[in-house]
């Protein structure tokens, strides 16, 4: 694995960001001028892709989205196809349209459903496994209404598409697609479409081991070599140790376990949230395992999976530590790096200023490359 090529993104709060998640009095609400700071530190800050949150309290990412796309020159947005919420030639035709007018700089993650309570409530009815189909079919619809010269004839399970588009998107031959996922669907769809599987935090040496899994996967698709791999991590980072994880244990003073700050229904959401994400499972089980420290790993702590549902596992240190870190995850098959922490304006310039510089001369110069 090449340690060089290098993507690093950033995560765009639109449910509202805080200082502390264990304080609601903490809360940052949501608003224009609470995204437009953290974009700016993105944008400007060496980051290649904004990852865009979809659920009930976010703000819709498509139209963020294409905002931000015409007040940024670097970062490109990484938005949400979410199985079943939209026709695939509908989708085809609004992200090549992005594509095209942003210059080729969109990403576009592929998100089945935490949970079937949240789909449910949002009219969609379809089981995670019929989720799991309409995915895989939307990601091939569109893959052909994007190469094909003229009309293409689909044929599937879900969906029946005899039709031609414009515009074709500018990134050749599509726009890489993310997917983050631990269930048996997930990994198959990330063989078959992914540019980019995410990972959600876990140690190291298993992430090697998983990464083999998905290559094997993907080798049944001619895709053993094509497909990568990156970490979605929380970054909590500080000139020393001691103040890092002082911040660390700070961030969740006051919390009450399994008290979703980042879900509508909080607590009442886990149940329904572990029967259907293996994901979350793992994320869950690890918070168990780490002990009262609540630590995996030397810099690698899951005291922020007792409140967020999700990616909760965060790289805690000194700005080498932290880079050190995420080098073991490079070891490991790693090339993409989707980041967060609280809050995320100041977080982003923190890892822009004092993270990256460590990895000068390792990064890429645009986007992973479709395959």
């Amino acid at each position: 694995m090449s340690r060089d090529d290098l993507t690093f993104g950033w995560f765009l709060p639109t449910s509202g960001d805080t200082t502390c998640l264990g304080d609601p009095a903490a809360r940052i609400a949501q608003s224009p001028e609470v995204f437009d700071e953290i974009v700016e530190a993105v944008d400007n800050g060496g980051f290649k892709y904004l990852l865009m949150p979809v659920n009930a309290t976010c703000w819709e990412a498509t139209v963020v989205a294409s905002y931000y796309a015409a007040r940024t020159r670097n970062v490109a947005p990484l938005i949400a196809l979410r199985s079943g919420y939209c026709n695939p030639t509908l989708a085809a035709k609004m992200f090549a349209t992005l594509d095209q007018m942003s210059g080729g700089r969109l990403c576009i993650n592929l998100i089945a459903g935490i949970s079937d309570d949240d789909t449910r409530a949002d009219g969609i009815l379809d089981t995670k496994e019929v989720r799991y189909e309409k995915m895989d079919e939307e990601v091939e619809i569109m893959k052909k209404l994007w190469v094909a010269p003229g009309a293409i004839d689909h044929q599937g399970k879900h969906y029946t598409v005899t039709q031609a588009i414009e515009p074709k998107p500018l990134q050749q031959p599509f726009p890489p697609f993310f997917l983050g996922g631990g269930s048996d669907y997930a990994l198959e769809i990330s063989a078959k479409h992914s540019t980019v599987h995410l990972f959600w935090g876990d140690k190291p040496a298993v992430i090697a081991e998983k990464i083999e899994d998905i290559r094997e996967r993907a080798a049944k698709y001619g895709r053993r070599d094509e497909i990568q791999f990156g970490m979605r991590l929380q970054i909590i980072c500080r000139d020393t140790e001691e103040a890092a994880w002082e911040e660390a244990y700070r961030l969740i003073a006051g919390s009450t376990k399994f008290n979703l700050a980042n879900n509508r229904l909080g607590a009442n959401a886990v149940e329904g949230i572990r029967k259907t994400s293996e994901a979350n499972r793992r994320v869950w089980d690890l918070l168990e395992e780490s002990g009262e420290e609540m630590k995996i790993h030397p810099h690698l702590w899951t005291g922020i999976s007792t409140v967020r549902a999700g990616a909760g596992i965060a790289v805690v240190g000194t700005p080498k530590q932290v880079a050190n870190t995420l080098d073991e995850f490079v070891d490991a098959g790693c090339s993409s790096f989707c980041l967060s922490g609280y809050p995320h304006a100041e977080a982003a310039r923190i890892f822009s200023s004092k993270v990256l510089p460590y990895f000068e001369g390792r990064l890429a110069a645009g986007l992973p490359q479709a395959a």
